[in-house]
């Protein structure tokens, strides 16, 4: 069977020490190289008010609102017949 040559003891190398050059190098590649003063200062860019979504949604409000009106109306109208104690209606016999 052949089996992988295995590496001894002494064949072991240390890592080299990093200068401190390189370890700057390493932490500017880890946090993407954004580290321009420029990024501190900058504000994020607000987005606009939605005026037109708010105006079409003042406008459907405007045009449902009698006929909500109109419905709730009509159904407190049944109810307050229908639960009426002792009252009846001429449709039941």
């Amino acid at each position: 069977m052949a089996q992988p040559q295995r590496r001894q003891p002494q064949d072991f190398q240390t890592r080299k020490e990093l200068t401190q050059e390189e370890k700057d190098a390493a932490k500017a590649r880890a946090m993407g190289n954004n580290l321009s003063g420029y990024q501190k200062d900058a504000k994020p860019k607000e987005k606009p008010m939605p005026w037109r979504a708010i105006g079409l949604a003042g406008i459907i409000f405007a045009v449902c609102l009698p006929f909500a009106i109109r419905a709730y109306r009509g159904t407190v109208k049944d109810m307050a017949t229908a639960n009426t104690f002792g009252a009846h209606d001429g449709d039941e016999t």
